[in-house]
């Protein structure tokens, strides 16, 4: 461990580099001024969405694998960096294409950031108290998620759309600056020294063409049959690859293990669920006229807050190899989402229900991340760190879709206050259920991943 003003300094770089991911959150409350600013139709918007997410997502698991060759310190400051310039590139964007381009940019530097973030932040801590350091990116991650949405508000009532780009530019700076404290990494071992560029193509061109596909089946679902064609065959052509690379990007073989495999499906599902409170939640805080503008944004905070509540909650246990938090992550989560789903009308209730699933999330993310981090070997933990994140973010992706299919189907086109909490209804136990059979299945068969 390195002396503790460099540990401080490094700790701080980390979480600065982290937050400006975070903080993408505060973007969403600018949708209404940006659409006005480019003279948008609503369904535009999704774009300044979707090129973010299909960038970042698509690009994770490679430059996991980069940063375990070059080193996840020179990775991320690459990254902070390059946020840098893509911070003002969106911020000073003169037309809707430049604004894209600008969001594409910030893609990039959110996959370098997170692909390399879990890995730093076990090199800051022996390996010994891995899960204390998982347990405080997770927070951190979590709580800039949180004031997102507070700081754009803020933001918003005195500039115009362009701040919510500007004020991270400088986190991201500071990042970049900081991050000399952190401690340089292992280098690669000779036999895993090298780089799959075969993979890597086929592995981007597969993920960017799922989340594609995932993010037009609601709205168009005749164009999401083609890339969804392409991710089939992008996959099958980078398994090919793995089989016969030296050294591949990740190892099919750690699928074969049913634990793991239970695990990387289990996070994804989790993720999914947890999206009905940032999907639906600001639809019925609407309902409630007497509730000003600001308390529901701190309303809609109180998830990621939780998030960042649960997180320490679980580092002792699971640094003792305890495995009871993911089995209560998943219940906690489950018990919450149910009680969202009674109290459609009910501010506290509904409240209640959004603190449980966010403690429970964040009992789930630290254990998760933990038995990721032990499955694969110390100079792979930049491949690990973006595994975990690569299932977040599909997570989310498939709940835009997964859950706004279900909330439609049940509501129809009756557009009567009845007939949306009918639909809120079934969509939160639709969501509730997911980390309740996470929850069942681990009851009946440990949960895996090999240490």
């Amino acid at each position: 461990m390195v002396s503790s003003s460099r540990h401080i300094i490094g700790l701080a770089s980390l979480l600065a580099g982290t937050a400006v991911v975070g903080l993408d959150s505060a973007v969403n409350i600018d949708f209404p001024r940006i659409a006005a600013r480019f003279a948008l139709a609503i369904p535009q918007i999704q774009w300044v969405v979707v090129s973010y997410t299909l960038t970042s997502a698509s690009l994770l698991l490679v430059f996991g694998r980069i940063g375990d060759l070059i080193g996840h310190r020179r990775l991320f400051r690459i990254g902070a960096g390059w946020s840098v310039l893509a911070f003002i590139a969106c911020a000073a964007a003169p037309d809707f294409a430049w604004l894209l381009f600008g969001r594409v940019a910030q893609g990039v530097g959110a996959g370098l950031l997170l692909s390399c973030g879990p890995a730093l932040a076990t090199q800051l801590y022996p390996e010994a108290r891995r899960a204390r350091a998982l347990a405080i990116y997770t927070a951190g991650f979590a709580g800039a998620g949180a004031l997102g949405p507070v700081l754009g508000g803020l933001l918003l009532a005195r500039f115009d759309w362009s701040s919510v780009f500007w004020f991270r530019a400088p986190i991201a700076l500071f990042a970049l600056l900081a991050a000399a404290a952190i401690p340089a990494p292992p280098r690669a071992e000779p036999a895993r020294a090298a780089f799959d560029g075969p993979g890597a193509l086929w592995l981007v061109a597969g993920l960017a063409s799922l989340v594609l596909a995932i993010g037009t089946a609601q709205t168009a679902h005749s164009l999401a049959a083609l890339p969804a064609a392409g991710a089939l065959g992008a996959a099958a052509l980078f398994v090919r690859a793995e089989r016969r690379a030296t050294a591949p990007i990740i190892r099919p073989g750690l699928f074969r293990d049913p634990g793991f495999a239970l695990l990387t499906a289990a996070s994804v599902l989790m993720n999914l669920a947890g999206f009905a409170v940032l999907l639906l939640v600001p639809f019925a805080l609407a309902g409630f006229s007497a509730l000003p503008e600001s308390a529901r944004g701190a309303a809609l905070a109180l998830s990621p807050a939780a998030v960042a509540l649960g997180a320490p909650l679980a580092s002792r246990a699971v640094g003792r190899g305890r495995a009871w938090p993911l089995r209560a992550g998943a219940a906690l989560a489950a018990s919450g989402l149910a009680l969202c789903a009674l109290s459609p009308g009910a501010l506290g209730r509904l409240l209640g229900g959004m603190l449980l699933a966010g403690i429970g999330q964040g009992l789930f993310q630290v254990a998760y991340l933990d038995r990721t981090a032990a499955a694969l070997p110390v100079a792979e933990r930049g491949v690990a760190g973006s595994l975990a994140m690569l299932t977040r973010t599909f997570g989310l992706v498939l709940g835009a879709t997964v859950l706004m299919l279900v909330f439609r189907f049940v509501r129809g086109a009756d557009t009567a206050p009845a007939a949306f909490r009918g639909a809120f209804v079934a969509a939160f136990l639709f969501a509730a259920a997911l980390p309740a059979s996470v929850a069942l299945v681990w009851c009946a068969r440990p949960p895996g991943g090999r240490a």
